[in-house]
């Protein structure tokens, strides 16, 4: 018998007719994936462990370095530029205070900082979860306490690119200016020191304003990570730099006060010589 073909009211298609009954039976069904739905998800947000959870890292690769692996690396390349720095400092100036060899040795550490390490996060920032060199895993440990550095957040990139740009330059003229004894020393480390706070104090300011008021977490729950990466790592830009900013202004309010007094000294030099001349004219 001629099988009777009726149109579907409800199909997509005006063309779309019912299949006999023998034909549907025989006809080959497409083959779906049981893992249709982990498949949807992002492979990088499978694999990582950046918070939030399902946050999207573009292109990640794993770290291939262990957590004591990276920490070493990094204290070892700070031993290598504090301590040849050191005995530089002491050859040119033997006879500087211990404070301020201090104080050039932290402008030092942190041009290499700003312009090696924050610098290399500027120039890739927009691909730094696909890479795997030294400098990317050092960023990837501690993208564990912030995971914003590898999802090209707005902020983030901006205020780094602004640190190895300028600030980075800029440290290790200050560095300079204390061992060769500048006198434009201390405008220039109140500007640097200023630039740090600034920027340290809106790094935590957007992140606490994303965790307070859009209930948005960057971190791991692991405590060492939020404690130690994030609130401990950054903190040095806190308080050395204020630090800094007082012993600047304290020089600085001396300077003038000494210039005042030299002006006030020849004031008065000049006044007695007045009298005495009209005196003698007498």
């Amino acid at each position: 018998a001629t099988p009777f073909y009726t149109c579907k009211p409800s199909c997509p298609s005006r063309y779309h007719v019912d299949e006999p009954a023998h034909q549907r039976a025989s006809a080959p069904r497409p083959h779906v994936s049981m893992a249709l739905n982990s498949s949807a998800m992002p492979p990088a947000a499978a694999q990582h462990r950046y918070y939030p959870p399902g946050v999207e890292v573009p292109g990640y690769v794993a770290n291939t370095l262990s957590t004591p692996a990276v920490l070493a690396v990094f204290c070892a390349t700070v031993s290598a530029v504090l301590l040849p720095t050191y005995l530089a400092i002491r050859r040119a100036r033997p006879g500087l205070p211990p404070g301020e060899v201090a104080t050039a040795l932290w402008f030092v550490l942190c041009g290499f900082i700003h312009l090696g390490l924050e610098g290399h996060f500027a120039l890739h920032a927009h691909h730094i979860g696909g890479l795997s060199d030294v400098l990317t895993q050092a960023w990837k440990e501690y993208s564990l306490s912030d995971s914003r550095y590898l999802t090209r957040d707005t902020f983030v990139v901006c205020m780094e690119t602004v640190t190895a740009i300028v600030w980075g330059p800029l440290a290790f003229l200050c560095a300079y200016g204390i061992v060769a004894g500048r006198a434009w020393r201390h405008p220039l480390q109140s500007a640097v020191s200023l630039g740090q706070l600034y920027g340290d104090v809106l790094y935590y300011a957007t992140c606490t304003f994303d965790a307070l008021v859009r209930q948005q977490a960057y971190s791991r729950p692991e405590r060492y990570y939020y404690w130690g990466y994030y609130v401990f790592l950054n903190s040095f830009w806190i308080c050395i730099p204020a630090v800094l900013l007082a012993q600047s202004g304290r020089a600085t309010t001396r300077a003038f006060a000494r210039l005042r007094g030299r002006a006030s000294s020849s004031n008065t030099r000049a006044g007695g010589a007045g009298v005495s001349n009209r005196r003698a004219r007498e």
